[in-house]
């Protein structure tokens, strides 16, 4: 775990915490492979991530989950098991629940699009440098199937204090 820098989550009642946004990322493996995205727009723009984005009025985050994927990299989803939750409150305000979701069931070819440049990553060779600063902490036990439960305080790109729960 990483030392508490500014800030405490035992400052936030996670109970009564509600989220202004809510998102999904998706973890499309391929052997020893998982698919990632160069962000070129958005919040986490320049960094590296997963194929996910905004849910929808009227949608669930397994509907926006394939379409996020579609839109964002061309490729059409099946199969995708839930991973986990992610609850971040940041700084400025921003208060984001993400839903994690792993899949190796997919089809289509992969596409640049305006939000995200795709690229196959040994699972071995993740460039966590690149990546949101809570990525390494919980992504690579829910790679191996571990389910998860995040909960992060943000300013900025800067990790304030994190708390991650694993269970079966």
């Amino acid at each position: 775990m990483p030392t508490k820098k500014h800030s405490s989550l035992s400052n936030i009642d996670w109970k009564e915490w509600e989220p202004t946004e809510s998102a999904v990322i998706s973890y499309i493996l391929r052997g020893d492979e998982v698919l990632l995205i160069q962000k070129k727009t958005g919040l986490g723009a320049g960094k590296v991530n997963a194929p996910g984005g905004h849910i929808e009025k009227g949608e669930t985050a397994l509907q926006a989950a394939v379409r996020e994927t579609k839109e964002e990299v061309g490729l059409d989803t099946e199969n995708l098991q839930y991973a986990g939750e992610l609850y971040f409150q940041f700084k400025d305000g921003l208060r984001l629940k993400g839903t994690v979701f792993l899949t190796e069931s997919f089809e289509g070819n992969l596409i640049e699009t305006d939000e995200a440049d795709p690229f196959w990553c040994k699972i071995s060779e993740i460039p966590w440098d690149k990546m949101w600063e809570d990525d390494i902490h919980w992504l690579p036990r829910a790679l191996k199937g571990e389910h998860f439960r995040g909960y992060f305080i943000f300013d900025g790109d800067d990790m304030l204090d994190s708390k991650i729960s694993f269970y079966d």
